[in-house]
């Protein structure tokens, strides 16, 4: 049986995966997020005649 080809997803670096997510918790404790439903509205906005610029942090 042939050997699957290596992935992009072989290679973990431990090391900077636990420092993005100490990082993203920062973030959060810091109330650094962007809400979902913001996350939605933009999404929904797009190809539309009034699409929304980028939410922002505290949206």
């Amino acid at each position: 049986m042939a050997q699957p080809e290596p992935s992009f997803c072989d290679d973990v670096d431990a090391d900077a995966e636990a420092a993005a997510d100490a990082e993203g918790l920062a973030d959060i404790e810091a109330g650094r997020t962007v809400s979902g439903e913001a996350v939605v509205r933009w999404i929904r906005s797009w190809f539309t005649d009034d699409e929304l610029p980028t939410p922002r942090i505290g949206d």
